[in-house]
């Protein structure tokens, strides 16, 4: 007698959760699942930005940045963002090595182009011409022998520092040499009659 009731009343609310199956459901998507591929071609991102404006900042941004780390670099010594060739110990050995002595080379220029005013200021007299033509071979003379006299002493300092030395090492030292100082670049981190840094 009361289970028809019970059973009645456990029937009735079963019914009443469960939807229709042809009414909406309001939490539905109402679309059908997109496929994968779909998916995944909606979410890429390029790497690379499309517009070529935008690329030419990202360029001129990186390129402003490379140059001013070379530029501190060249001024405080940090051997990481240096160009190539100045990079190593033994480069700034070298450097050091240089820097602290007086070099005739780094006056090569400069007499060089005094010597071209005396010559056209005379430019009739033969016996002043003949003059600064000598002149001007022997502080070429004396020039390339004060640089070969430096690389000699470097290469024993490099060889007792290192054990041995690099390649390339004495003629990038004699380069420096023919540069005038403040023209150096690395900077000079030493001073005249200085020792080369640890």
């Amino acid at each position: 007698m009361f289970g028809r009731n019970k059973d009645k009343v456990t029937a009735e609310p079963t019914a009443a959760e469960t939807p229709a199956s042809n009414e909406p459901s309001s939490g539905g998507k109402g679309a059908p699942t997109p496929r994968r591929n779909e998916q995944v071609a909606r979410n890429k991102r390029p790497l690379v930005s499309s517009d070529k404006k935008e690329r030419r900042e990202q360029e001129r941004r990186r390129r402003i940045e490379a140059q001013e780390r070379l530029r501190l670099a060249n001024e405080t010594g940090d051997d990481r963002y240096m160009m190539p060739r100045d990079k190593g110990p033994q480069k700034r050995f070298a450097r050091d090595f240089v820097d602290a002595r007086w070099m005739i080379g780094e006056f090569l220029m400069i007499i060089i182009f005094a010597f071209l005013i005396v010559s056209f200021a005379f430019v009739d007299n033969l016996a002043v011409q003949a003059n600064v033509t000598i002149a001007l071979w022997v502080v070429l003379l004396v020039t390339i022998l004060d640089a070969f006299i430096m690389t000699r002493q470097l290469k024993k300092r490099l060889v007792a520092e290192f054990g041995h030395h690099e390649r390339g090492v004495l003629w990038y030292a004699a380069m420096r040499g023919l540069q005038f100082r403040k023209m150096r670049l690395p900077k000079p981190m030493v001073k005249r009659g200085g020792a080369p840094r640890d």
